[in-house]
């Protein structure tokens, strides 16, 4: 039988959120003024740091997810999204991440992105890194534009577990020999549905679980950290020696 591993994707595949470099790539086109961007900045954060499943800012996050794309064309958003993919969102995937995904990939089993971003550009960025397939958050269509809302609720929290029960039982897969990836104690639903979760640069929490529960912990920041410390103070002390040299000649 087929293994799917699933793949949250903000700080998890790439170093910040999806959502964010979308929303930055239309401004930067002419989408939207800086008020609008200002707003749904502001809804973001809001979701982001207080890590809770309060409704309220849920749908004012959910709001700000749609809003942008409403009223544009499929099509338009698409060639956009190819663009944006290319500006920011390649640069700034994890190779740690990647080479675990890649690892799946050669095993013979399926790897799926599961992400609050819009489809489209899920999926998008799934067909990039010759992934199987994408779980996002559905934008409604008519006559081939956005309307602005949203098929569904958005996919947070234990609707990515839901979105991920349906998809495995759909394909008649047990979903005990499925991997889940995830930085996020958001996503502890999700993790807690497979039988081999996994957690990539854990927040404090998740870490914590993580440990207390035996998973295993992927922290692909650790390198990154120590060259920012380690640099510069090589530097100082190469500058040092060479000016001690130089003073001793």
């Amino acid at each position: 039988m087929p293994r799917i591993a699933f793949f949250d994707v903000d700080n998890t595949l790439t170093r910040g959120s999806t959502l964010y470099f979308l929303g930055r790539g239309m401004y930067n086109r002419g989408f939207f003024t800086k008020k609008d961007i200002g707003a749904w900045v502001l809804a973001n954060i809001r979701f982001r740091m207080t890590g809770t499943e309060k409704r309220e800012v849920i749908a004012r996050f959910q709001k700000s997810a749609t809003d942008f794309i409403a009223g544009h064309k499929v099509d338009e958003i698409r060639i956009i999204g190819e663009e944006i993919y290319n500006e920011f969102v390649s640069p700034s995937l994890w190779d740690g991440t990647m080479a675990i995904a890649r690892k799946h990939l050669a095993a013979g089993d399926e790897v799926w992105l599961v992400t609050a971003s819009p489809q489209d550009f899920a999926e998008l960025i799934a067909s990039k890194l010759g992934f199987t397939g994408a779980l996002g958050t559905r934008a409604e269509t008519k006559d081939g534009k956005y309307t602005g809302n949203l098929i569904g609720n958005l996919l947070h929290n234990k609707e990515k577990a839901r979105a991920v029960i349906e998809l495995v039982n759909s394909r008649n897969i047990d979903i005990k020999d499925c991997f889940a990836y995830s930085d996020s104690h958001n996503d502890l639903p999700l993790l807690e549905t497979v039988g081999h979760p996994n957690a990539i640069n854990p927040d404090a929490k998740l870490r914590i679980i993580s440990f207390s529960s035996g998973w295993p912990v992927h922290d692909f920041r650790r390198l990154r950290w120590l060259n920012r410390f380690i640099g510069p103070l090589v530097s100082r002390l190469a500058g040092f020696w060479t000016y001690l040299t130089a003073r001793n000649k």
